[in-house]
């Protein structure tokens, strides 16, 4: 289990800090950084609901739009045996290794159910 929140969409990593006693988080997916804390977790929940709404308010007022923009690109770091293994699975395909990758990702989110349940229990 993450330690994430999820409020209209948007999500909110959490964390704790022993020394100010208090739970704090940070709203993820946008371009901003927008923090929020509470000394509870039902305050914590509270003030993230607060910190979506003030950004998705502010966003508004200055006209900008409030998510973040992904390039759709990215590295990944695999190991060399799986790489080696996808990169011939792909071309035993005639396909591209980044379409193989593509492929293989869409996949895994279209049964995000099961890969849900297979993480949870170690077994991804």
């Amino acid at each position: 289990m993450n330690d994430i929140l999820e409020y209209k969409g948007y999500y909110a990593s959490l964390h704790f800090s022993s020394e100010d006693e208090v739970f704090y988080g940070k709203l993820l997916g946008i371009d901003d950084l927008v923090n929020f804390e509470g000394a509870s977790v039902k305050e914590l929940k509270k003030a993230f609901h607060e910190a979506v709404e003030d950004y998705l308010q502010t966003c508004k007022e200055l006209g900008k739009e409030p998510n973040k923009t992904y390039k759709g690109t990215f590295n990944v770091r695999i190991t060399t045996d799986l790489h080696k293994q996808a990169a011939n699975f792909a071309a035993i395909h005639n396909i591209s290794l980044n379409d193989f990758v593509k492929t293989a990702i869409s996949y895994a989110l279209s049964h995000r159910d099961d890969l849900n349940n297979r993480m949870n229990n170690g077994m991804a």
